[in-house]
């Protein structure tokens, strides 16, 4: 698996044409505590840079935008039920949405975690 984030503190881990989504710690920690997540309805066609899910936190309300275009094939139901997940490990279990990838070529303009690191440093 290969795991690639954006400019906007997305991160993307890729399993074939399957791209799970969720946001970076760095996000998470910017945003503070997160009291609710709205996921995107499975079965929803993306396209890049279109908002997808909404983050709330004390501080704020964030959009989450898709990364990739492509159909949204499975939610994290469990961040409903536990917003804060997020805030605990956001890079792991408390992923967003899982999309079926359209377009390949898409990923190419992506940062690795190299390049992510010392772009939000």
């Amino acid at each position: 698996m290969t795991t690639l984030y954006t400019e906007d503190h997305e991160w993307l881990q890729i399993d074939g044409d399957i791209v799970t989504v969720g946001i970076t710690d760095f996000a998470q920690s910017q945003l503070g505590d997160v009291v609710f997540v709205e996921l995107p309805k499975v079965g929803r066609a993306l396209k890049k840079a279109e908002a997808a899910a909404v983050v709330e936190s004390v501080k704020a309300a964030s959009d989450v935008y898709a990364p990739i275009t492509g159909e949204v094939v499975e939610i994290n139901d469990g961040l409903a039920a536990e917003p804060a997940l997020v805030n605990s490990d956001a890079e792991s279990k408390a992923w967003f949405f899982k999309l079926k990838l359209a377009d390949k070529s898409e990923l190419d303009g992506l940062m690795d975690a190299e390049a992510y690191k010392a772009h939000s440093a």
